[in-house]
This record gives C-alpha cells, sequence and structure tokens, in this order.
C-alpha cells in the first residue's frame, strides 16, 4: 500500500481525466469536421412523428405534477422494500412489523390523495342541478 492516502485515488483521477479530456475532444472534433446543412425541415421541432402544434409553452395541470411526485413516492418504497425483503429472515418479527407500520403510513398518504381525486384524469360529467323536491 502507498504511504500517501491521496496516491490510492490516483488511477480514479487518471480515469476522470482522461474520460473527461476523450468526451471533449469528441464533440470539438464533431463541432469542427461536422458538415452543416440546415434546412426548414431539419430546423422544425420533432414531436413523437407527429406534426407540432400550437404553443410549445402549455400550462400543464397540477395533477401531472402530482402524479409525478407520486410515481417518485412509490419507487423510493419499492427501494426499501426490496432490502428489507432479503433481510427479513434476519430481523424476524420486528423487521415484519417495522415493514407494516412502514406500509400502513404509506397506505394512509396513498388513499388521501385517491380521496382527493388527484389520481383521477379523466373528465367528469358535471352533475345536473337539483329543483324543488328532488333527493340524491
Amino acid at each position: 500500500m502507498p504511504d500517501n492516502y491521496f496516491a490510492r485515488y490516483l488511477p480514479f483521477l487518471i480515469h476522470i481525466i482522461m474520460a473527461g479530456g476523450i468526451a471533449v475532444a469528441i464533440i470539438s472534433l464533431s463541432w469542427l469536421i461536422g458538415v452543416r446543412r440546415p434546412s426548414r425541415a431539419k430546423l422544425m421541432p420533432y414531436e413523437s412523428g407527429m406534426v407540432p402544434v400550437g404553443d410549445a409553452r402549455q400550462r400543464f395541470s397540477v395533477k401531472f405534477y402530482l402524479v409525478a411526485m407520486l410515481f417518485i413516492l412509490f419507487d423510493v418504497e419499492a427501494v426499501f422494500i426490496y432490502p428489507w425483503a432479503i433481510i427479513l429472515r434476519d430481523l424476524k418479527r420486528f423487521g415484519l412489523w417495522e415493514m407494516l407500520v412502514y406500509i400502513g403510513i404509506f397506505l394512509v398518504g396513498f388513499f388521501y390523495v385517491w380521496k382527493k381525486g388527484v389520481l383521477d384524469w379523466g373528465e367528469t360529467a358535471p352533475r345536473p342541478a337539483l329543483t324543488g323536491g328532488e333527493r340524491r
């Protein structure tokens, strides 16, 4: 082992410098040697094979962002469940009860956003107004 602590990281530093140098060299050569022939078709935005219509700066519904955050939250839950499943036998009953509490708290939040309608993406038909003696 080298006496100097930082000498252990020298191969890693050389790797980072070489990777960065190769990336800069490839991009620079592409920019210097590359042929540029812009045309109207090449400069047009590409939207999954469809001709773009309207302004690109349209507003998104807040539900879009809420569903995205829920997706990330469920991914994080899965990340915690996999290691737990691997060491479940070592944790015995304590580990089981701890995970049940964790999933229970998570399900409370899930049912909350479900009841709030965050997961309802379809347009709902408006209910007809009640008149005089009608009941619901």
